[in-house]
């Protein structure tokens, strides 16, 4: 598991205060048209760390008739700026069917540090009932898992996606927290302090793939994507 964690070396710019935390903290932005007409608006979100400290900013970038008509399986990319609006990561989302009936074409992304430097990769894995996920360095070498619950429904309580190594050993959580009825995704995100801070990004990725493909409402219908679609 040495490769998991930390090489001074390989911190990318705009990264290094990754490497003094284990937790993050990403609270999604109520958006006031989005709330009441329904209308589907580009998500944004805050990062912080374990005190509510704002490290980051997040914004999808997609075009009107993508978000409207694709919903919550829309391509995206998403940037990820510092307190300063500079870019420090990069998150590219294809587009890919949301059904477990179709393991050929299972979801995935792309995380860039800086932007136009991939440093990592999340993958869907095959399951018929599972949110299942693998995580890849830059050389798309296996390094970590995420496993989730038989029912990833957030219904008055978190929804915890348990992080593995290869060995299988725990090494972290995704959690979806409970917000009550609003359409706004919060999740915390727990890991090792002496964890890659490239893989760090990638788990911060890996929440954003989740929050859209099981917690994102379709606009106004109130009907969120699964495992079945």
């Amino acid at each position: 598991m040495s490769e998991l964690f930390s090489n001074p070396a390989a911190v990318p710019p705009g990264l290094e205060y990754l490497t003094q935390i284990d937790q993050i903290l990403v609270h999604q932005k109520i958006e006031l048209l989005e709330a009441i007409i329904g209308f589907e608006t580009n998500n944004q979100y805050e990062i912080k760390n374990s005190m509510g400290q704002k490290i980051f900013h997040a914004k999808e970038t997609t075009d009107c008739c993508t978000r409207n008509i694709c919903g919550p399986v829309r391509s995206f990319d998403l940037q990820i700026k510092d307190n300063f609006d500079q870019e420090v990561i990069h998150l590219i989302r294809p587009y890919r069917c949301s059904s477990c009936c179709f393991p050929c074409c299972l979801q995935e992304m792309e995380v860039q540090a800086p932007p136009g430097n991939t440093i990592g990769y999340i993958k869907q894995d095959w399951h018929m009932f599972k949110p299942k996920f693998s995580l890849y360095d830059m050389s798309k070498t296996k390094a970590l898992s995420i496993e989730g619950p038989l029912c990833a429904i957030s219904c008055c309580g978190d929804v915890d996606f348990d992080v593995t190594s290869k060995d299988g050993h725990s090494v972290g959580r995704i959690s979806k927290q409970w917000t009550g009825l609003t359409d706004t995704d919060n999740f915390g995100i727990n890991f090792p302090m002496d964890l890659d801070v490239r893989m760090k990004a990638v788990l911060l990725g890996a929440s954003f793939l989740i929050d859209f493909m099981f917690f994102e409402q379709t606009g106004g219908s109130g009907l969120q994507s699964s495992v079945f679609g």
